[in-house]
């Protein structure tokens, strides 16, 4: 029960916050595998355009994109590409992924990151 409390705080005040912020544009699967194992780790958000988590997160990637905007950070709209939700074993969404250099998964979540946690996770691997 108190995670559910807490997710709602976080969605609600997120909203708030990045109610008119757009999403972070999907990038076709096809365009995100040429960039895997080429020797710099990737952030991978993959989700759909019509998820309202996924929404969630889209709008604080599209918000570090705009302060980062060299990270190695891609939207997969699994909605539209299937075969990538099964290529990348996605069982729920929002799922993030970051693949190390070498194409390696070493990290993987599901559901909505905070932005302090985000951001941690993108200055361990990313940067």
């Amino acid at each position: 029960m108190k995670k559910i409390v807490v997710l709602v705080i976080v969605l609600l005040t997120y909203n708030l916050y990045a109610a008119d912020r757009p999403m972070l544009q999907e990038t076709a699967f096809a365009e995100v595998s040429k960039q895997i194992g080429t020797g710099k780790a990737i952030f991978l958000e993959v989700g759909s355009d019509s998820c309202r988590s996924c929404r969630v997160m889209g709008k604080l990637l599209y918000t570090v994109r705009q302060e980062h905007p060299a990270y190695p950070i891609y939207f997969v709209n699994v909605k539209k590409e299937r075969e990538a939700a099964f290529k990348l074993k996605i069982q729920m969404i929002p799922t993030q992924i970051v693949l190390d250099g070498k194409g390696r998964e070493v990290f993987r979540h599901v559901g909505i990151l905070s932005p302090d946690e985000l951001n941690a996770l993108l200055e361990k691997y990313i940067q």
